[in-house]
């Protein structure tokens, strides 16, 4: 059973008055059962808007905030009209992040709402893809939301249009526009003897604070994700990777899930990892993991210093 309690079979119809007067209950939780037969899709939604499982979950869990606001015998197609949500949700996240600069790579975890466990996250985010990841971190929050709905969940560009205040015509060329972008990304390296001379470089930087360093072995368009944060961008990233220096003493190249890595290690085992993404011999992406849990559920082999 998921989050909500489902309904009990064999309960009045909605228009039914109850003898005991909780037939209001009941409604609530016939709403929450609708919901949660959608909130795999909503979330796969979400994780491709936002590239993050901890973002991801706080945008479904305000769809059910919204959907409880409102009156839902209204909604014809409460598929579409949650998609919606989402979307707008996601594009207003996206909107934020880009104009606070981003968050630091140190920044708190939230709780997570409740959903798949750390074994599923770890297979949304294979099956979306590192390389897709980072280069839809570069497109607009426009753009992103425009791609991901209709090239990847089909959602028609009249429905699109009505999340981002455009024209139908208008959408179909932020997702033309974001499709060739995709398109033309180049492909991640996969040499690991360039990618370990990479992350010799990049743990030099950290170890000595050097700024400048950093920014030379990341991509301009560098994107950095944790549980509870991405930060986009060389500079950004940068400042935040220099902070990390007190780690240095417990780092350690690894390969985590057949991925170029930095493991830090405490008392003999891995505490939190590193994973890269390299493009033209840059640092594309860095997926930053922290919690326990999903630490334990990484294949991380250690490799000579």
């Amino acid at each position: 059973m998921g989050y909500f309690e489902f309904p009990e079979k064999n309960e009045p119809e909605k228009n039914e008055p109850e003898e005991n007067g909780n037939g209001a209950e009941n409604d609530g939780e016939f709403l929450a059962a609708r919901f949660e037969s959608h909130r795999p899709r909503l979330r796969a939604v979400a994780y491709r808007m936002l590239g993050s499982s901890a973002e991801a979950d706080d945008a479904v869990q305000e769809a059910w905030f919204r959907l409880s606001r409102t009156d839902s015998g209204r909604v014809e197609n409460l598929g579409g009209w949650l998609t919606t949500v989402v979307g707008r949700v996601c594009l207003d996240m996206l909107r934020s992040r880009r104009s606070r600069a981003e968050e630091p790579l140190e920044a708190a975890t939230p709780a997570p709402a409740p959903g798949p466990d750390p074994e599923q996250d770890a297979l949304l985010a294979d099956s979306v893809g590192v390389a897709l990841l980072v280069v839809l971190e570069t497109l607009t929050p426009a753009e992103r939301l425009a791609f991901v709905l209709h090239d990847l969940f089909a959602v028609p560009f009249g429905e699109i249009a009505s999340i981002v205040g455009r024209t139908p015509t208008a959408a179909r060329q932020l997702a033309s526009r974001a499709r060739r972008r995709v398109q033309g990304a180049p492909a991640p390296d996969t040499d690991l003897v360039r990618q370990r001379a990479v992350a010799d470089a990049f743990l030099a930087a950290v170890r000595g604070g050097d700024f400048d360093a950093l920014v030379k072995v990341l991509d301009p368009d560098v994107v950095a994700r944790s549980e509870g944060a991405v930060t986009a961008g060389a500079a950004a990233v940068a400042s935040g990777a220099t902070s990390f220096a007190h780690f240095a003493a417990f780092a350690r190249h690894a390969l985590v899930n057949g991925a170029t890595a930095i493991a830090l290690i405490v008392d003999g085992r891995p505490e939190r990892t590193l994973s890269f993404t390299f493009v033209r011999d840059r640092i594309a992406a860095i997926d930053i993991v922290t919690a326990p849990e999903k630490v334990a559920l990484q294949d991380v082999v250690l490799v000579g210093d």
